[in-house]
């Protein structure tokens, strides 16, 4: 039972570290970051983390398979094209006021909540292999994502607040430097 706790337990830090590292560029890049977006980002990104698992336990072998091939390539389109999207606002000019792309709402959390947990997708068809308890596992993945994301936008907040003048050029820059080494990942460069 041990084993197979700390087992789950690695396998969820290794799937959150996605959303830790999004969710800390999404702190950098915040002029305020509340306490509710910190939230949302969390629980969207921690529920994501929790389903993909059991939607991927459910289709089986050939989408998983599939979305293993092309995951890279789709976590770093999501990623470069709200990573740019920041650049372009810290770009604007200084007397107009800002108006920041705050990944914490709607189609922009969306599109970063299945690129962060497509991972967990191919981890929930290995499950069924393992004979892992689908429910405990999804549930372990999620909760762990949940807090890694909240301490992510936590501490990038306060490194952002602290150190960088235009954050969300940080942010921007941090998100597409993400999708490059998610793709090489993917591609297996290294």
């Amino acid at each position: 039972m041990m084993t197979y706790f700390l087992t789950i337990l690695v396998i969820a830090i290794s799937l959150g570290l996605d959303a830790f590292s999004v969710s800390l560029a999404f702190g950098m890049c915040q002029k305020e970051c509340s306490n509710q977006s910190k939230l949302r980002l969390s629980f969207s990104f921690g529920f994501f983390q929790f389903l993909m698992p059991i939607v991927g336990y459910w289709i089986g072998s050939t989408v998983a398979s599939f979305v293993d091939k092309w995951d890279h390539w789709l976590v770093l389109t999501a990623l470069v094209l709200i990573g740019c999207k920041m650049i372009w606002e810290g770009l604007e000019k200084e007397d107009q006021p800002k108006k920041f792309t705050d990944i914490s709402r709607g189609v922009p959390l969306l599109i970063a909540s299945v690129a962060t947990s497509i991972d967990a997708l191919a981890v929930g068809f290995s499950f069924a292999f393992l004979q892992f308890d689908l429910l405990t596992s999804s549930l372990i993945i999620g909760v762990v994502a949940f807090i890694m994301s909240y301490a992510g936008s936590h501490i990038g907040f306060k490194i952002g607040k602290r150190y960088f003048s235009k954050p969300e050029w940080i942010g921007g820059i941090a998100l597409i430097l993400l999708g490059i080494k998610f793709l090489l990942d993917g591609l297996n460069v290294f």
